[in-house]
């Protein structure tokens, strides 16, 4: 079971806002800054989803909406917080409801976005009604190695 994410007043945080698009390669790079490398391509895969459903299933690509992103980094742990201006979302609890939901709105794309957050992350947990996201990964002393590399 990985930690909690730290408060405010235990970790520094940083954070970054912008309109909703899908083009991340920049957004991507800033917060794989303190990914170690060997875990780069599997986080980089992870945070892409979830800042996809943020701007295209959250915002629905509105470019008046933003996507705001906190971050932080200890010795072992990785976290972000992952927050966009839609109206929420009824969100899996676990990995096994994220491979078997079903969205009639999209059928054959859901589902398989937050099936990859389950598996890439080890904490992995929504608020404000499915408007935002935590995400936490241990990278030092894992469960297991990187799934790609």
């Amino acid at each position: 079971m990985i930690a909690t994410s730290p408060s405010a007043q235990q970790q520094k945080w940083d954070t970054l806002s912008f309109v909703s698009t899908l083009y991340l390669q920049p957004v991507l790079e800033l917060l794989l800054r303190d990914v170690p490398a060997p875990w780069q391509a599997e986080i980089r895969l992870g945070l892409q989803e979830a800042l996809v459903n943020a701007a295209k299933h959250g915002n629905r690509l509105d470019p008046a909406k933003c996507i705001s992103v906190k971050y932080t980094a200890s010795n072992s742990h990785l976290w972000w917080v992952i927050a966009d201006q839609g109206s929420g979302f009824s969100h899996p609890s676990s990995c096994s409801e994220a491979r078997d939901s079903n969205c009639h709105s999209h059928p054959g794309e859901c589902g398989r976005g937050l099936y990859i957050l389950y598996q890439i992350f080890d904490q992995v947990t929504w608020y404000n009604g499915g408007c935002e996201l935590h995400l936490g990964k241990v990278v030092r002393q894992p469960r297991r190695l990187p799934l790609i590399r």
